[in-house]
């Protein structure tokens, strides 16, 4: 039997879904821009193919980034489901609402975030 989502967690798995289908519409424009960059590189001269290959370069990358939100997004939706939405991996706190509203798909608290992100640099 599944438990009863709160309001709060029912307001953000909408979210959550929302932003997934934007993603999911945003990825199947590109992979239109795709096919008619490929298209219209047959008859170019190196000038205008290296633009058009940074373009997709561009492309490229901005789906990776995508393709990365889509798996946090499905795995957000899991742990809403769960019971576990909201509290970070790493120290087990209570990730704020205000946090969650801004990044729904949100993992780690500020806190963790920023010491991840130090030991990055």
């Amino acid at each position: 039997m599944e438990r009863e989502l709160t309001p709060f967690e029912k307001e953000m798995e909408q979210i959550l879904l929302s932003k997934r289908a934007d993603i999911l519409d945003k990825l199947a424009k590109s992979n239109e821009d795709f096919r008619e960059i490929a298209e219209q590189m047959g008859a170019k001269d190196s000038i205008d193919m290296s633009v058009e290959s940074l373009a997709f370069k561009k492309m490229e990358a901005i789906n990776q980034h995508d393709a990365s939100v889509l798996r946090s997004i499905g795995y957000a939706i899991i742990r809403v489901h769960e019971g576990r939405y909201g509290v970070c991996l790493k120290c087990g706190c209570k990730i704020p609402e205000k946090r969650l509203r801004a990044i729904p798909y949100a993992v780690l608290c500020v806190d963790c975030k920023s010491k991840e992100e130090a030991g990055n640099r």
